[in-house]
């Protein structure tokens, strides 16, 4: 299990205008895909004023179906694998690109709980993408402590983490 990542509002918004700095300073535009954070991670970076200068888009695909519909998560992957995946995480974040005019994406598909574990993907388990435009999709699966609400936070706070490190040309934590 991943050790409990700090997820609290002010270290959410450390982490969001830091992107913000980043993305700008490299001339980037961002793009989520997101399954199990329903919309957080955009909702974390929109509440950083000038965003609109790099946030291009979100795309909340819930179901299956919106995976598919919009995001192009071809049906044989989530046959084959499930959504909670990291190839479904990486076709994710690869329609997000496809779909937007951004330079980077994240994608994020987890079980949050409390329901919803299956042999192999226990309550906590995260996949996530990372996308730049002309290379191949980064994928990491952790498992995270907490309640719903904890396992969405450090959701959120780590795919922040992830994006900053590709903007400033770092590896993935």
């Amino acid at each position: 299990m991943t050790p409990l990542i700090p997820h609290d509002p002010a270290a959410v918004a450390a982490l969001s205008s830091r992107l913000g700095i980043a993305l700008a300073a490299r001339g980037w535009v961002l793009a989520t895909a997101e399954s199990c954070t329903g919309g957080g991670i955009s909702a974390a970076v929109t509440e950083i004023a000038g965003s609109s200068g790099w946030f291009d888009r979100g795309f909340v695909t819930y179901s299956n179906a919106a995976k598919e519909a919009l995001l192009g998560v071809r049906a044989d992957t989530l046959a084959r694998v499930g959504a909670v995946s990291e190839e479904t995480a990486a076709e994710m974040a690869a329609g997000a690109l496809a779909h937007s005019a951004a330079d980077v994406a994240v994608a994020v598909t987890g079980i949050a709980g409390p329901g919803g574990a299956s042999p192999g993907k226990p309550v906590g388990t995260v996949c996530f993408g990372y996308a730049l435009r002309g290379a191949s999709p980064q994928t990491r699966r952790l498992v995270f402590a907490g309640d719903r609400a904890a396992v969405r936070g450090q959701t959120v706070a780590t795919a922040l983490a992830g994006l900053l490190a590709l903007a400033e040309g770092l590896a993935l934590p």
